[in-house]
């Protein structure tokens, strides 16, 4: 079975026996991937009931909940990595999220798509509509995201919240991206702790 690309980086950061908690975790994908590949103890919260459903067929240990509701339940450090792919930008409250996630977890893994990526800029620009690419395949009104965000933008939200970067992985349609990031990356992945 073929992995996508963020999947694959996110296996390669996670160390072998990990805990981890995916926030949004969808159809547990990428937790199957990491329990099998990394002998990881995997736990997922998703909202969707069917994907939580899909979870549960592969074995996996899914609650069905809304992450925007806190981790509260979670004492502090009760995982090694808390990962937000590809859910971040559909939160409300961003910044109370990720204080949580950092309060539970040693590292946080968080993954997003690029909203200035060369191809969203030029169909809003010589197109004059909202971009619609493979990193963002929804049009303006079906989508799920309510943050629009550039990797710019969060480098700079982790520089005034004080969380530290680790790791950064620009990724380009099949490929980490070597220059320009910003530009040309489709998504990126970093890598935080407080």
């Amino acid at each position: 079975m073929e992995h996508r690309l963020d999947h694959r980086v996110i296996e390669s950061i996670v160390a072998p026996g990990s805990r981890v908690l995916d926030l949004g975790c969808g159809r547990g994908d990428l937790l199957f991937l990491l329990s099998r590949e990394k002998n990881a103890r995997v736990q997922g919260i998703e909202l969707d009931a069917k994907a939580v459903q899909d979870c549960v067929k592969k074995g996996l240990s899914v609650f069905h909940s809304d992450i925007e509701s806190g981790l509260s339940e979670y004492p502090d450090r009760s995982f090694d990595y808390v990962i937000l792919n590809q859910s971040m930008q559909e939160v409300k409250n961003v910044d109370y999220l990720l204080q949580e996630a950092l309060r539970v977890g040693e590292k946080v893994v968080v993954g997003f798509p690029n909203f200035a990526h060369l191809r969203a800029r030029i169909m809003l620009a010589l197109g004059g509509r909202a971009p619609i690419t493979q990193a963002l395949p929804h049009r303006w009104h079906d989508t799920p995201n309510v943050r629009f965000l550039s990797i710019r933008d969060f480098e700079e939200f982790c520089r005034s919240k004080g969380f530290r970067i680790l790791k950064a992985f620009p990724l380009g349609a099949d490929r980490i991206v070597a220059s320009w990031p910003n530009l040309f990356a489709h998504n990126a992945i970093f890598v935080l702790a407080k």
